[in-house]
């Protein structure tokens, strides 16, 4: 044997070992889990909870189980096989879920970030005992956009239970509480008898920003299962509580600097109103006339901008105590909460117009007046307090804008905002207190003022909408749909531009014989907003407002999809995109935009080698938000939307469908030794075992034999990395045909 053969013979096991590695290198699994029981030993007769933990890594997220599965999103599922030796008592029970309430899902769902617990608790029927079952759960990525589904088996026997004769009866003897304040600490073992760590117990609620897709939840077919899905929790176990440290890192995951930045620009927008403006030079006045020296001027001013920041933060920290995340969850989605934000809103808008004033009771500005006047230290708080209370009938509404946006957020966020407020609210009053020489250069006042007030009145008309559409989609009443929804805006804001234009005048508005340049780049703006809202009532995705806007699927009129429905069937494009068959499951599967497609994989080979055409495989699912994202931002587009009319077949493939195969078309994966009974399994087994990847959205070229063309493609925002992906797809086949 010469010494290349002996090289070549040890060289190739490594790369048998490098190509195995690189193979599963694209099959991702963020979550881990661990089993574990709260106690070691139990009489018959007793409840012990079985613990399930799940280890989730950064950017990932896992959704819970206690949100209405008809929402969108699956929910986690476990279900237990019936056994002689236990029974369930009550449901299963997630452990201080998030909660998050998404307007593409129109509803609150919940999730954990980082670790998640389940509990579910079984009374004990029989020593030997035995308890199996299955879960299936889904966890998602915002930032490469990727959603995965997996399930998994589960086993507890006497291995991690050590059950005994039940305890004879005493007198007046009650049964014995079962869940103790936390996990045991030995780890239990799986149904494979693999050894798992146990892991800390779900962090606090507080809400992060991930959008995601749920997974598919089909029972094992072993199993006699009892489906279980969680309530709300009771007081029951208290998870372990998180250290502090990374609760930080998630508040300010959500963008508290941004929301400071807004609160500031607000605080900078309150001093434009006719009743804050005027009191600059009034109480700059005050300081500088009432203190003997510069330094005790600059010193009483600063405390007075202190005062002020006190005052506003104090109402913050207020907010986030009387309400905490889960009033705050309240409000970002019951019915009242945000019917009453509506009207709150209205009435301001109708303040600022000028029908009538909200002002505080003068009693009670007197009473404060009186105390500003003492003087000393005190006077200068309460002449804080005093302008605070004159200058409500303007910042109140401001004031309320950013605490009802705060509500729905961390606790941090009313703080965080009234913090930015008042900060940018008391600076200039410091500022000039300091350097009075500056007043010098301030405008007058006049009926500028009076203009701002008035299209802020406008503006929180406008916002007045999101608070009823928020009610209107989560109770699903149809009263606010998205082209009613636009419409009004669109009449709101082409009333401000005309106000602005000098063209709509109220009753205490002063004469305006031209108008400033300001006024007319403001009006610009305002009327080009309004000719963007426009196609919008025509099925326009209006993109940049997607987040905003009430979903796309509340659209009665949707004028792309009637045309491309309606095409005369003699136009080349309508031609090429007839359909070989009747599609499988099209009675509750469809394409958007109009697209016309199959959902079984086989159906579209055949028509892709009747029709010389390429293969479009969508890897999506039902609950995967993603996927919907790149459907309204990506295939929307024109180029790429033709593209798949006209040169592909398409094949939508639903990984997370529970719809239950044929029982001839059962079969065991090769990839995990389970068998497949339902459309998701198969399809998200293929996608596995075909391209080694579990994600979702997941895009495919091939042709009809299953021949990749171009390398695959997942969540790409680019409306023209998708364009150069389908024509390298058509270019490829051809040269293949050739």
């Amino acid at each position: 044997m010469n010494r290349s053969d002996i090289l070549s013979r040890l060289l190739a096991p490594l790369l048998l070992l490098l190509v195995t590695f690189a193979a599963q290198a694209q099959i991702l699994k963020p979550a881990t889990w661990s089993y574990d029981v709260s106690k070691k030993q139990v009489a018959v007769g007793e409840e012990v909870e079985l613990i399930f933990n799940a280890r989730i890594i950064k950017d990932w997220y896992l959704y819970s189980s206690d949100f209405d599965p008809d929402l969108g999103p699956i929910v986690t599922e476990f279900k237990f096989a019936k056994h002689p030796s236990y029974e369930l008592v009550g449901k299963l029970r997630p452990v201080n879920p998030k909660k998050k309430y998404d307007d593409l899902w129109g509803g609150e769902y919940t999730y954990f970030t980082g670790t998640g617990q389940f509990r579910q608790k079984i009374k004990v029927l029989q020593p030997d005992l035995l308890v199996k079952g299955t879960y299936e759960y889904q966890v998602c990525s915002d930032i490469d956009g990727k959603c995965i589904n997996f399930d998994d088996e589960f086993t507890f026997t006497n291995k991690q239970i050590q059950v005994t004769a039940a305890a004879p009866a005493k007198k007046n003897d009650t049964a014995p509480a079962t869940t103790p304040t936390a996990p045991a600490t030995g780890p239990a073992k799986a149904a494979t008898g693999t050894e798992k760590a146990t892991e800390p117990a779900a962090p606090a609620t507080t809400p992060a920003e991930p959008r995601t897709a749920p997974q598919d939840t089909t029972a094992a077919a072993s199993l006699d299962s009892v489906t279980q899905t969680a309530v709300a929790p009771t007081v029951e176990t208290p998870a372990t509580p998180v250290p502090a440290v990374n609760q930080l890192q998630e508040e300010r995951s959500e963008g508290l600097w941004a929301f400071f930045f807004v609160a500031f620009i607000f605080g900078l927008g309150a001093l434009l109103t006719p009743c804050v403006f005027p009191m600059i030079p009034m109480t700059v006045s005050f300081f500088t006339g009432s203190s003997s020296n510069r330094g005790q001027a600059i010193f009483k001013a600063l405390l007075y901008g202190v005062s002020i920041i006190a005052i506003y933060t104090l109402v913050g920290t207020v907010v986030a105590k009387l309400f905490g995340a889960e009033g705050a969850n309240f409000i970002s989605t019951h019915w009242l909460p945000n019917l009453l934000f509506f009207a709150v809103f209205i009435i301001f808008a109708i303040s600022f117009f000028g029908l009538f004033e909200i002002t505080l009771p003068s009693s009670f500005l007197t009473k404060v007046d009186a105390q500003a006047d003492r003087g000393g230290l005190i006077g200068v708080f309460f002449m804080a307090f005093t302008l605070v209370l004159v200058s409500f009938s303007c910042t109140g509404p401001i004031v309320g804008s950013i605490l009802v946006a705060s509500a729905g957020g961390e606790t941090l966020r009313p703080i965080v905002g009234m913090f930015g407020f008042s900060l940018a609210f008391a600076l200039p009053f410091t500022m000039f207190a300091i350097f009075p020489s500056w007043l010098s250069s301030l405008p007058r006042s006049g009926g500028w003022l009076n203009s701002v007030k008035v299209v802020l009145g406008f503006i929180e008309l406008a916002l007045a909408l999101k608070f009823l559409s928020i009610a209107d989609q989560v109770y699903h009443w149809g009263i606010l749909d998205r082209e009613i929804y636009l419409a009004l805006w669109i009449v709101i804001f082409t009333l401000m531009g005309f106000y602005l234009l000098g063209k709509l005048r109220f009753s205490h508005d002063s004469d305006l014989p031209y108008i400033s340049v300001p006024r007319l780049f403001l009006a610009i703006a305002t009327f080009a907003f309004v000719v963007y809202l426009i196609p919008g009532l025509f099925g326009a995705p209006l993109k940049a407002l997607a987040g905003y806007l009430p979903p796309q699927t509340t659209h009665d009129f949707d004028l792309t999809t009637i045309i491309r429905q309606n095409r005369g069937s003699s136009t080349p494009t309508a031609a090429a995109n007839e359909l070989c068959e009747q599609p499988k499951y099209d009675d509750f599967l469809s394409l958007p935009h109009g697209l016309q497609g199959y959902f079984d994989l086989e159906q579209a080979k055949k028509c892709a080698a009747a029709q010389g055409k390429p293969i479009f495989i969508d890897f999506t699912g039902h609950g995967c938000v993603n996927c919907r994202e790149m459907e309204a931002r990506v295939w929307s587009d024109p180029e790429v939307l033709r593209r798949l009319q006209e040169n592909y077949v398409i094949a939508a493939l639903y990984v997370d469908d529970k719809t239950e195969l044929p029982q001839e078309e059962w079969y065991t994966s090769s990839y995990d030794n389970k068998e497949k009974k339902t459309l998701g399994k198969k399809y998200a087994d293929y996608q596995i075992s075909k391209f080694n990847v579990n994600a979702q959205p997941y895009y495919v070229l091939m042709d009809e034999n299953e021949n990749v063309l171009v390398k695959p493609i997942a969540y790409d925002l680019d409306p023209q990395h998708f364009v150069d992906f389908l024509d390298a797809g058509v270019a490829a086949y051809k040269a293949r045909q050739q």
